[in-house]
């Protein structure tokens, strides 16, 4: 394997001490915790902090999330592992929270055992939380099973609707409410081309032949639902806004955010020729794009692949999604 690295055993480390040297000005670490981390200035001391984390391997997710308009923590765990407790802890108690903690969190069973512990010391010491799990990977349950789904890459829409709406001054139940129904109302799916091969290993996650494809990949590179042979973009658009659609009764006339996200190993260009497919499926059923977004905004260690992301809007959702915000790795 041919990677930026030195030991791989420290590869988080050097990876999360890149960042803050490079963003010194930006970020704050718990001291002698490189994991846990939050905004060294907030804009506003008065409103909810919007509290997040989860293992390396996806970035931006999850630390570029924190900014203006966005989160203001994260605690982070190794390579596609859950963020510790304590880390977990000591971010909800550096982030302003007169005005309470609102956790958003993928739907992974390590990740919400130590954020709801971390929750429960905040609460005992009259910090109110509320948490909202994000289950927009389609391909893992139906729509009347969305509990159960686990979280993709719309995780990052649900960010920007939140960090928004703490920012024009919401309540923590209004922010809260905010995030559970832009949850509701989003869809994801993923394809890869390849797998992908974490620093500390010699072998890839999964096995993949050449000319094939995986479908409805998970973002710690779990194997999709269905193999197929490699097909063409246009093709590979149909099959994912076809399951989309179906998913979130999408009808002509209505509007949505529409994302595209690499998986850390897909050429930019070719992301852009994704999206033009999905745009022109949207123009022939009669479907407003309000919002677009193309790029990496969840990454799955450098497999070669990308995800789609729907959220249908209404007037609420998409003044949010317009809404300012600001952070030094992404850009929405």
């Amino acid at each position: 394997m041919k990677k930026f690295l030195n030991d791989p055993r420290q590869f988080v480390e050097d990876c999360l001490e890149g960042i803050l040297a490079a963003h010194a000005d930006f970020y704050r670490t718990q001291p002698g915790n490189s994991k846990a981390i939050v905004l060294q200035h907030f804009s506003a001391q008065n409103r909810v902090s919007i509290v997040t984390g989860g293992g390396m391997g996806h970035l931006p997710l999850f630390l570029g999330y924190l900014g203006d308009g966005l989160c203001a923590g994260a605690a982070m765990g190794n390579m596609f592992s859950t963020p510790g407790y304590d880390s977990v802890t000591w971010v909800t108690e550096q982030v302003p929270h007169d005005q309470g903690i609102l956790y958003i969190i993928g739907n992974y069973v390590g990740d919400i055992m130590n954020f709801e512990l971390a929750a429960s010391q905040a609460r005992q010491k009259g910090i109110p939380t509320r948490t909202v799990i994000v289950t927009d990977d389609i391909a893992t349950a139906p729509s009347e099973e969305r509990p159960s789904r686990r979280c993709i890459s719309g995780i990052a829409l649900i960010y920007k609707v939140a960090g928004a709406a703490a920012a024009m001054g919401c309540s923590l139940d209004e922010v809260a409410e905010i995030a559970e129904y832009a949850n509701n109302h989003l869809g994801s799916i993923g394809v890869a081309f390849t797998p992908c091969q974490l620093p500390d290993t010699q072998t890839p996650i999964f096995s993949i032949g050449e000319n094939e494809m995986e479908i409805g990949v998970g973002i710690h590179g779990e194997p999709g639902v269905r193999r197929t042979k490699v097909r063409r973009s246009r093709e590979i658009a149909e099959y994912m806004f076809d399951q989309i659609q179906a998913d979130l009764t999408l009808d002509e006339g209505d509007e949505i955010a529409l994302m595209v996200n690499g998986l850390g190993a897909t050429a930019q260009e070719e992301l852009f020729i994704l999206y033009l497919d999905l745009h022109q499926l949207c123009e022939k059923q009669k479907i407003s794009i309000g919002c677009r977004y193309i790029g990496n905004y969840a990454t799955t260690f450098g497999m070669n692949g990308a995800s789609v992301s729907v959220l249908k809007l209404d007037q609420r959702l998409r003044s949010l999604l317009m809404a300012p915000s600001y952070s030094p790795l992404v850009r929405y």
